[in-house]
């Protein structure tokens, strides 16, 4: 069945009480403005909803699940539509859109801040910030909020204040039967132990408490770039310098071309480049101090870890990674930057013709260490730091090169990984992968998606399967 008789065949009327209980909108593919509302952050990506519903509220989205399950029709929830997988849209199903639901309130004497589904870290930065606070929000202002958290959150300041899903105070979720309940630590905590890294498997999450923390507004951040002839050296200098690291540094490691950002200087857009990016989530002179061994090494291209609002280096990174372009993903936890993980990176970094595509080395530590294992559904606590090896390109005659790239990349460096993966770096890699994100934690999810969602309906994501019904019923 095509989609536009799969349209045909869920009753026009079912549909007319839909779009009458609604007040968003409820788009079909023959509407004005469904081409626009299928698509995502990732292009490469193309998958034709039967229904997009457009959530006005949280009375939209119980309606939108109700309708969905009567109607046996597949569902996906959309937030920032950032997630690499796509898990955003599914083909002949219902896309339930909470873009639209942008509500932020900041309670700056609490240090709390609740939102709505739809808000990215650039529109949460915007409110917090105003009070000097924040929470861990990823490395791009236009990521959602829910989706980061839900996966638990890596960011600038995880190393000081932990991942986004340890901020986590209380979550609203509409279950699969329609019901809105509040899950938090006295409160449905099974659930709660669940949302924090453990996705979209649970239900719809409706809105999103935290807890704050005093960041800012200015702080030392940004990079030092290095030419990549010299990234031998760069990187085992990089080594032994995050190894003393106080907490409040996060460090990230760029690896690919200059791009031709407002804040390279135009005779270096195109250099294969190494770049040392930082962010300092204490007071500016003390950064300064922590950073000075950074700021000091070699001779660098160019300096500019620097002082500057926190917002503003939240979005510096925006322009590398805009909606459109086509993205491919292979990720692992490494083990350790050994001097044979430094020349399979130098090996294979740069080697792809496309100056978009970029490998990304992420510190972890610190806080996101301290917590235990089995505290939260994220796993993979221990692990020291992290690869992220982006493909990224334009045209869709480039697919087969730019992913046989990641592959062969990732390939290269799995002899040097810990074996997990972040679940919000995953594409689509089947169920091995996804336990690999949780580890001991993987039969714990499935027990509680058992009780929460014993019908997997909440299946387009990661999917954490619940076990199978016993014979007996």
């Amino acid at each position: 069945m095509d989609l536009m008789e799969l349209c045909k065949a869920i009753n026009s009327a079912a549909i007319a009480q839909l779009r009458a209980r609604m007040r968003g909108e409820l788009l079909l593919p023959a509407d004005a403005g469904y081409e626009d509302a299928r698509r995502i952050w990732n292009a490469a990506i193309d998958k034709r909803p039967a229904l997009i519903a457009r959530a006005g509220g949280v009375a939209d989205v119980v309606a939108a699940v109700r309708f969905a399950r009567e109607h046996g029709l597949p569902f996906a929830i959309r937030g920032g539509g950032h997630n690499v997988a796509g898990t955003a849209l599914v083909d002949d199903g219902l896309v339930l859109d909470l873009s639209r639901l942008k509500g932020v309130r900041v309670d700056p004497a609490a240090r709390t801040v609740r939102i709505a589904p739809g808000v990215t870290n650039g529109d949460l930065d915007h409110e917090t910030q105003a009070f000097g606070l924040a929470i861990t929000g990823g490395i791009a202002s236009t990521t959602g909020v829910t989706g980061l958290t839900l996966g638990g959150g890596l960011g600038w300041l995880m190393r000081k204040h932990g991942l986004a899903c340890d901020s986590l105070l209380s979550a609203d979720v509409v279950t699969v039967g329609g019901e809105c309940i509040t899950a938090s630590e006295h409160d449905h905590a099974d659930l709660f132990w669940a949302l924090r890294g453990g996705g979209g498997n649970f239900g719809v999450v409706t809105s999103l408490e935290y807890r704050v923390h005093p960041v800012g507004p200015t702080v030392v951040a940004g990079l030092v770039l290095h030419p990549a002839e010299r990234a031998r050296e760069v990187l085992r200098f990089y080594r032994d310098f995050v190894a003393t690291t106080p907490d409040e540094v996060t460090t990230i490691v760029n690896l690919r071309h200059a791009p031709p950002a407002p804040w390279v200087p135009p005779h270096l857009h195109g250099r294969a480049v190494v770049a040392l990016m930082a962010c300092h989530a204490g007071p500016v002179d003390r950064a300064l101090q922590d950073l000075q061994k950074l700021k000091q090494f070699g001779a660098p291209l160019l300096d500019i870890l620097e002082p500057k609002p926190y917002a503003l280096h939240q979005k510096m990174f925006d322009g590398a990674v805009p909606p459109g372009w086509r993205y491919c993903w292979k990720s692992h936890y490494l083990r350790a930057l050994s001097d044979a993980l430094i020349e399979a990176l130098i090996e294979h970094a740069w080697r792809d013709a496309s100056p978009r595509c970029y490998t990304l080395l992420f510190q972890m530590g610190g806080a996101v260490g301290r917590v235990a294992e089995t505290a939260t559904a994220f796993g993979n606590r221990d692990a020291p730091c992290g690869i992220n090896i982006n493909a990224v390109w334009t045209e869709p005659g480039e697919d087969a090169q730019r992913i046989a790239w990641a592959r062969d990349f990732f390939a290269a460096t799995e002899p040097f990984s810990t074996g997990g993966v972040y679940v919000n770096f995953l594409g689509t890699e089947g169920e091995e992968r996804i336990r690999a994100a949780y580890g001991a934690n993987y039969e714990r999810l499935a027990r509680v998606k058992q009780r929460y969602d014993p019908d997997n309906f909440f299946r387009v994501n990661q999917n954490i399967a619940p076990p199978p019904r016993s014979a007996g019923g």
